[in-house]
């Protein structure tokens, strides 16, 4: 088939590296346009954009879309048979939804109608969801509402993290989107049962509020890390937490409060002990090669 690709973050690459080999004409790649990154704020292409670059792909970068009627005409004269879609990022007018002879087709990182929007990997972890998956969507004018031609799950469990799932559903989107290409399927129309939504995450989600049951905690350090990642304060100092066990707690300490020479801090309700954090400037670390260089004893609080 004759496709279009618009994706823009690491999640969408596999999908276009897999269509690409499947043997389809990618007749251009949309993708958000470059910005700056990393400490020297350097101007970099997105990892769609470059692996565009790789295979040799034309790659247009409009900065928007919906009211844009030259971006209109020049994505309907590419005369595509699909569009496929993967964390773009802009939200696609009717005209160019409807301009592909089989429409445009999403790669959406939940199993619909749970977690429509942003962040769906996020939020199955941070609400303690035992099962996530891959749906592939005909898109309409809707946020995630379109009928859904195939989807395929996967477990979750207490030690499930965004990161890990983020690969795995990646992965699982490419092969999907090759066989839903190739194997034509009638689209189901998405039920009004149970539809909920995942907000766009900003750096205020990662703050940790000690009195909060640990598991709470737990879920939102497995789910948020590494974006936008999660942290608490000493101080004057930030600190970010990249990994945390579930332990029981001593009665009658504070939230937020070191107990012991382990870096276990009490909780609403049990207790964190901290595995991995991160000083400004620093790399993550293990905790005990970080209170090698920056003891904090016993009594030490957190959060405040």
């Amino acid at each position: 088939m004759r496709l279009i690709f618009m994706g823009t973050p690491a999640f969408s690459v596999p999908a276009l590296q897999a269509l690409h080999t499947a043997g389809h004409e990618i007749a251009a790649v949309y993708s958000q346009p470059p910005r700056p990154a990393g400490r020297g704020q350097a101007v970099h292409p997105s990892p769609v954009h470059q692996a565009a670059l790789d295979l040799g792909v034309e790659v247009r970068t409009p900065r928007r879309v919906r009211t844009d009627a030259a971006e209109h005409a020049a994505f309907a004269a590419l005369r595509a048979d699909a569009a496929v879609v993967v964390a773009y990022g802009l939200i696609l007018p009717g005209a160019m939804l409807d301009a592909p002879r089989l429409g445009c087709l999403n790669i959406h990182a939940s199993l619909l109608p749970r977690w429509r929007g942003a962040a769906p990997i996020q939020a199955a972890i941070l609400h303690g969801d035992t099962r996530s998956g891959v749906s592939i969507m005909q898109m309409d004018e809707g946020l995630d509402t379109g009928a859904v031609l195939a989807e395929s799950a996967v477990a979750l469990d207490d030690h499930s993290t965004a990161s890990g799932l983020h690969d795995m559903l990646s992965a699982l989107g490419a092969r999907m989107i090759v066989d839903v290409l190739a194997h034509p399927r009638t689209a189901v129309p998405q039920t009004d049962t149970g539809v909920t939504y995942a907000a766009r995450l900003t750096r205020a989600d990662g703050r940790i509020d000690w009195r909060r049951p640990a598991r709470d905690i737990d879920r939102q350090i497995r789910g948020l890390t590494p974006w936008p990642g999660t942290w608490t304060t000493l101080g004057d100092l930030t600190l970010k937490i990249g990994a945390a066990d579930v332990v029981e707690a001593p009665t009658g300490v504070a939230p937020g409060t070191v107990t012991d020479d382990r870096l276990t801090v009490t909780c609403g309700d049990g207790a964190l002990r901290i595995g991995r954090l991160q000083k400004p400037g620093r790399g993550m670390m293990d905790a005990v090669d970080f209170l090698r260089g920056h003891p904090l004893p016993a009594g030490t609080v957190l959060g405040v």
